[in-house]
């Protein structure tokens, strides 16, 4: 088990991290307590399910909060472009990331899958 902050898509992920941090900074005092507390939040999630899934034998369940916290937080970057809280531009840089992760951990979810069914685990 290697440290999971050595991880490309733990490295990515941080960056997905400041951005929101960034972003939800700028928010006006509407949405900053409230879509942007929950996007922080649902962003630090990630960390938290990625260090349980480095940890675990079986993966599968960290890998799929991983991914269920993951896709909510997309909707909460797809919201904000939507209400005009982040340009197209800005959206434009944070999709390469989230593009970038979710194959990483869908890449990640299905090699753990294969190791569990030739080991017998599920």
């Amino acid at each position: 088990m290697g440290l999971y902050s050595e991880l490309p898509v733990y490295r990515d992920s941080y960056n997905l991290l400041i951005e929101i941090y960034q972003l939800t900074n700028k928010f006006s005092r509407d949405y900053k307590y409230s879509l942007g507390q929950d996007m922080k939040r649902d962003a630090l999630n990630l960390f938290r399910n990625l260090y349980r899934a480095n940890r675990a034998l079986d993966k599968k369940q960290d890998l799929e909060n991983f991914l269920d916290d993951f896709e909510l937080l997309k909707m909460e970057i797809r919201l904000c472009v939507d209400m005009r809280l982040l340009p197209l531009k800005k959206m434009a840089q944070i999709s390469l990331l989230t593009d970038s992760i979710g194959k990483q951990i869908t890449a990640w979810r299905n090699k753990s899958r294969e190791k569990n069914l030739q080991a017998g685990i599920g």
